[in-house]
Formats: C-alpha cells, sequence, structure tokens
C-alpha cells in the first residue's frame, strides 16, 4: 500500500511539474505577443526613426580682424561656424527635408543617418532646395554606393488632422543620437513670430510635444506614422508650445521649390505631390499647354516609364541635356500620347524682355567689383539687349544689373521667373536696377536706379 502511494504521489508531481512548466511556456508566449510596454508611440518610433537624421554645417566666418587674417595666410584654416539640426527622408533615393535655417549660408553640409539606419554619415550635394517663405530646404544626401536607397516617410493627408491626438516630435539632435518627444496636436491654426520676423503663416500646427534644440527640421508624426509637419519653433517664453509647418504648407512649398523650373527650364504645370500625378494648373501659353495637358489629366508615363512619384517625375524632367520628352495621361479614363519640349527660363526671357540675362558667378562678382556694395550681391546681369526692343527704350544696357521686378527681389532665374509670371504680355513691369558708376574701364561703384519695360 505505501509503495502504491508513493507511485501515485510522485506521478502526481510529475504532472503537476509538467503542466507548470506548459503554464510557464504558454504565459511566456502571451507576454511576449502582448507586452504592453510595446504600444503604438513605440511602434511609430521603431517605424519612423530610420527615416530621421541629423543635419550639420560649416561655413566661414568673415573677419576684418588682422590677426585673423594673419592665421589664414599661414595655417589655411578660416574660423567655422557649426550648425546642428534635424531632417527627415522623404525618398528611397535621398531627398530630405530641413528647416532653412539649419542650412542657410552654410559651406559644407552632412547628414548622420539614425542608429536604426546604420547611423552612416553622407555628404550632400552641392545644390538644395529652399523656401524662405516657410523657411524649408530639401536637401539630396549623396549616397555611398549606386543604387542606395533609405527609409523614407509617409505623408498624412492635407486635411487629416484631429486637435487632441496624440502626436510625436522625432529629431536626431547635435549627433547624439534619436530623440522623441509625445504631445497632443493643441492646435492646427497659429501665427507666430520668430526672431522678430513674421513667418508669413497663418496656419502653424501647434503642439505641447517638446521641440528641443536641435530637432528643428525633424518630423512631426502622427500615431500611423505619417508626416502631419516640419518642427520649426518653440515659443521661449512659453513651456510646453511648439510649432510646426503642416503638411499642407509642405506639399506646396515642395512643388514650389523642386520643380522644372529650378533649373532653368520651363514647364508651365502644377502636378499633385502624391501619387497617381494630377495636373491642377497651366499657366497660358507655356510648354506644358502647347504640349496639350489639361487640369485633370492624369500623367501615366514619361519616356515609355511610368512617371512615379512627383520627385520622380520631376527629377526626369530636370536632367541635363533633355528638353524633349513622350507623356502618357489618362483623360476622361482614356489614354492620350502628349509630346512635351520644355524651354529654357533664358529663352522666356529673352522672348518677353529683350533681354540676355547671367545669373552671377564668384568670378563674375569678384571682376564687376560687386563685392564693395556690402552684404552678398544678388541680381541678374544684363549681357545683351535685343536692338529696337522695349527693353533698349527703357535705357537698359549691358552690365546692368536687374535685382527687382515690382516689390518681388530678383537673385536668380527662378526669381525672376515667379516675379514674371503674375504679368501679363502687354502690360509694364518695374525694374529695379544697379547701374555701375565707371571711371576710364574701371567699375567704381553702383548706382540704384528703376526703369519701366512693357513685356511681350
Amino acid at each position: 500500500m505505501n509503495m502504491q502511494w508513493a507511485f501515485f504521489f510522485h506521478r502526481r508531481l510529475a504532472l503537476m511539474a509538467a503542466a507548470s512548466a506548459l503554464a510557464g511556456s504558454l504565459f511566456a508566449d502571451t507576454q511576449a505577443q502582448t507586452d504592453i510596454r510595446r504600444d503604438a508611440i513605440v511602434r511609430v518610433t521603431e517605424e519612423v526613426m530610420p527615416c530621421v537624421v541629423n543635419v550639420s554645417t560649416e561655413s566661414v566666418v568673415q573677419s576684418r580682424d588682422p590677426f585673423e587674417e594673419i592665421w589664414r595666410r599661414f595655417y589655411g584654416q578660416p574660423k567655422v561656424q557649426s550648425s546642428l539640426g534635424s531632417g527627415v527622408i522623404i525618398s528611397e533615393d535621398g531627398y530630405l527635408l530641413t528647416n532653412l535655417h539649419v542650412v542657410r549660408r552654410a559651406s559644407r553640409i552632412q547628414v548622420k543617418l539614425s542608429d536604426a539606419a546604420g547611423g552612416g554619415v553622407y555628404d550632400v550635394e552641392p545644390k538644395h532646395y529652399f523656401s524662405p517663405r516657410i523657411d524649408m530646404a530639401m536637401l539630396k544626401i549623396i549616397p555611398h554606393k549606386k543604387g542606395e536607397k533609405f527609409k523614407a516617410i509617409r505623408f498624412a493627408k492635407d486635411d487629416d488632422l484631429l486637435v487632441g491626438e496624440t502626436v510625436l516630435a522625432l529629431g536626431n539632435p547635435f549627433g547624439l543620437g534619436e530623440s522623441v518627444t509625445k504631445g497632443i496636436l493643441s492646435s492646427k491654426r497659429r501665427a507666430v513670430p520668430k526672431e522678430n520676423e513674421s513667418l508669413q503663416m497663418e496656419n502653424w500646427l501647434q503642439t505641447d510635444a517638446l521641440i528641443n534644440p536641435g530637432n528643428s527640421g525633424g518630423p512631426l508624426v502622427d500615431l500611423r506614422g505619417e508626416l502631419i509637419g516640419i518642427n520649426n519653433a518653440i515659443l521661449e517664453a512659453a513651456q510646453g508650445i511648439g510649432f510646426a509647418i503642416p503638411i499642407k504648407e509642405v506639399r506646396q512649398a515642395l512643388g514650389e521649390m523642386f520643380n522644372p523650373e529650378s533649373a532653368a527650364r520651363w514647364f508651365g504645370a502644377q502636378v499633385t505631390i502624391d501619387s497617381p500625378l494630377l495636373v491642377r494648373k497651366i499657366e497660358p501659353h507655356s510648354p506644358a499647354a502647347q504640349a496639350g495637358l489639361e487640369p485633370g489629366d492624369v500623367i501615366l508615363d514619361l519616356n515609355g516609364h511610368p512617371a512615379g512619384d512627383y520627385i520622380d517625375f520631376t527629377r526626369a524632367l530636370l536632367r541635363p541635356g533633355d528638353l524633349n520628352f513622350d507623356l502618357t495621361v489618362r483623360r476622361d479614363g482614356e489614354p492620350r500620347q502628349l509630346r512635351l519640349r520644355l524651354l529654357p527660363l533664358t529663352d522666356l526671357f529673352h522672348r518677353r524682355m529683350g533681354l540676355e540675362l547671367q545669373e552671377l558667378t564668384p568670378e563674375l562678382v569678384r571682376r564687376l567689383r560687386l563685392e564693395n556694395l556690402g552684404g552678398t550681391a544678388s541680381g541678374l546681369l544684363i549681357a545683351g539687349v535685343d536692338p529696337g526692343s522695349a527693353a533698349e527704350r527703357a535705357e537698359l544696357r549691358e552690365y546692368y544689373l536687374i535685382n527687382g521686378i515690382g516689390n518681388q527681389p530678383v537673385g536668380n532665374y527662378l526669381d525672376l521667373h515667379a516675379a514674371l509670371a503674375s504679368v501679363a504680355a502687354g502690360d509694364t513691369a518695374e525694374l529695379s536696377v544697379l547701374v555701375p558708376r565707371t571711371r576710364g574701364n574701371s567699375i567704381i561703384g553702383y548706382r540704384e536706379a528703376e526703369t519701366e519695360v512693357k513685356l511681350r
């Protein structure tokens, strides 16, 4: 009897141990699947952080200190200031957005990926695009190897914002690594000043998610991991109040600063940023209008290849040397074939104003003594005037510098194109010019003048 009792006792202990082990295993599996720490905020952070970069810049500080000049001559090392901010990648081939004030006047820009994306350091292309209207800039990462891809963030819809919803402000400040803060979307309509200047925007996003120093230019995202804004500013007089550029304005600025006109060629159509590419507006008499594009067309193919997203399509139109393109669009449900020929902006200006214009280069600034004006010389140099044209009658001459149209400053081809877009053929444009003062064959200074030209 004792032996039988001992047998059942040990068997019961074994069954209990097995049941306990099985229960422990099931509990562990269940705990792993429902880890309360891995909530929506953690999941979004893990998804978005590989899209976030640190942006570091260097700019040479100009100094008239004779000791600084002696140091430069002997050691060749000019004094350098550094600036650090954040950015967010918006395309797999390395285009990213940040704040203009982060990269303004930088002589060198580098970006560092987050640890979640490998933590590599990359240079960016010298040319970058910017929109001073809303303090935003776009850079292009130079990949380490051909075909290298980067993690890109998804854009939220323009007006899909809920006051009170949870939002995250992400960044990579000072190159120290990832940073994320949580808050709510406090308001969709805020106008705030920054550095004693008006931001000229009525619909800034306000959040109590802390935008720490160095997080400027990083993304503000919702709990779907979609970009709803670009972190921009904090209100120093208050705690827990930060501001971001809303996604609607980000899209608009992207369309303004990254377009064929930014490569000195005229397209003349506005298309949506998201796929499919929908034509929204056509400029009269533009290459797009002459090609037969109409508002409402959906662009499907470009030169036999899928048009892709806005950046893919625009980059194809920017390709050096290519001015002729075959387009396939969908109109009223049917495909149509169109032929597009872009027009160089210099040809457009010559056609409308009777002027040959040239953007300034450092060599031209030096040769024309423009550095004596103080600050940064800007404008378009008149390289030729058509005989008998309205420009000649307005007494415009070679070596004059156009630096304004109406109330709009002009520093490059894109500025002039934007200024002339609102002036119809037959109307008069008011030009601000710098007229060189000469002594013999030397330019000794400039005087300001104004004139009017009837546009063709």
